[in-house]
């Protein structure tokens, strides 16, 4: 049995955060204006304008205020992990925003964070639960994946941070996600972080799509977020045997069920990674090969659009790899996420190589009378 006496706390605890979000935003926001504190558009830009980009800041406020009426529900003083690392990302967030941080120096801040938070014991992943046949690890073995877990998903959400509402879209599913997961698995204070963390971004998002009054998220939020995202999936693959046996699905598809959650910014900053190793670049440097600028620069739609539609993808691969794995084998699973990854790869393969040859066009099109007629009319050269 589940206990139901959570969920009108749950509710309380969503509408309090959304409400506190809508409050706090635009006050933000309207101080951030007043200091100039903004962040102007670059070459990779979507926007034009010079456009604060402190959010952040009240996701840092409202969880830490929320944490106080979720303690009643920390069997194991969990809470008291995550705020050390919470406190490391917002003060090293929003450095970045405000003067830039060296990629170093956020990282660093990024394994101090995950190192606070996998040293509680109930954050430590002591078995994949027969997971590709393998069972118990090595504490120390399971300390490194998982920090190195919680510092993916952080940038993950970080680089997928590039158009208006498609980090919060996206973190509002994955919460959802791990928040139902959560109440099956009776872990309650688990389940209220995730519904919170869904208010306060529900409450910012209307304010990022905004056009006369947006504001981003900032390093501050997006690593906010990621964290927050990498540390329930830590908790998650922390399981021991007696709750998996809670949760609907096969126990050895607990990393799988995991990994659909948070498949798609994974998806896309793997991805991306490789392009720009295979191109001789550094993986760091910025470019417009993420999923969000592919599809904006091919179909020619609105932010928004954009966000819905990843993340109503995102959605359906979480929901669709959840109900597969309550029925389907391990490998079923694996050959599965094989065969998405690949028809992704795929796909945005095409769209970039329509994106160019519209490119092409345009260029050719723009030219001077005179040079098109001469490029037309030049002889081909053939070969001997």
């Amino acid at each position: 049995m589940h206990n139901l006496s959570t969920l009108p706390m749950a509710a309380i605890l969503f509408f309090s955060a959304t409400l506190a979000a809508l409050y706090l935003v635009p006050r933000i926001r309207g101080v951030l204006n007043y200091k100039k504190f903004r962040e102007s558009p670059n070459k990779r830009s979507s926007h034009t304008e010079n456009t604060p980009n402190l959010g952040g800041i009240a996701f840092f406020t409202i969880m830490m205020v929320a944490f106080y009426f979720i303690h009643p529900y920390d069997e194991y003083n969990e809470i008291m992990s995550l705020i050390p690392g919470l406190t490391i990302l917002f003060i090293a967030g929003m450095k970045d925003d405000l003067v830039v941080l060296s990629p170093g120096a956020k990282l660093f801040s990024q394994l101090m964070a995950a190192a606070f938070l996998v040293y509680h014991y109930k954050f430590s992943i002591e078995s994949m639960h027969g997971f590709m046949g393998i069972e118990g690890m090595p504490a120390w073995l399971g300390a490194i994946f998982g920090i190195l877990i919680i510092i993916a998903v952080i940038n993950a959400l970080n680089l997928i941070d590039g158009i208006d509402g498609l980090a919060s879209t996206v973190g509002i599913i994955m919460f959802a996600g791990f928040s139902v997961m959560f109440y099956l698995a009776g872990k309650d204070m688990l389940m209220l972080t995730s519904i919170t963390m869904i208010g306060i971004i529900a409450g910012f998002l209307p304010y990022n799509l905004s056009k006369k009054k947006k504001i981003f998220m900032g390093d501050t939020g997006s690593m906010i977020v990621g964290f927050m995202l990498g540390s329930m999936a830590v908790r998650m693959l922390a399981f021991d045997y007696a709750i998996l046996e809670k949760l609907p699905f096969h126990h050895e598809n607990l990393p799988l069920v995991v990994l659909a959650l948070l498949a798609l910014p994974l998806f896309d900053t793997a991805r991306v990674f490789c392009i720009r190793v295979l191109n001789h670049k550094s993986p760091f440097k910025p470019d417009r090969n993420h999923i969000h600028h592919i599809v904006i620069d091919c179909f020619r739609i609105s932010h928004r659009r954009a966000s819905f539609f990843i993340g109503l993808t995102n959605f359906i691969i979480i929901l669709g790899f959840s109900l597969l794995a309550m029925r389907a084998s391990q490998l079923t699973l694996i050959l599965s996420f094989a065969m998405l990854i690949l028809t992704a790869l795929v796909f945005f393969f095409v769209l970039k190589k329509r994106i160019v040859l519209q490119e092409r066009n345009h260029k050719y099109a723009h030219r001077p009378q005179s040079i098109r007629t001469s490029l037309a009319s030049e002889p081909s050269k053939k070969s001997d």
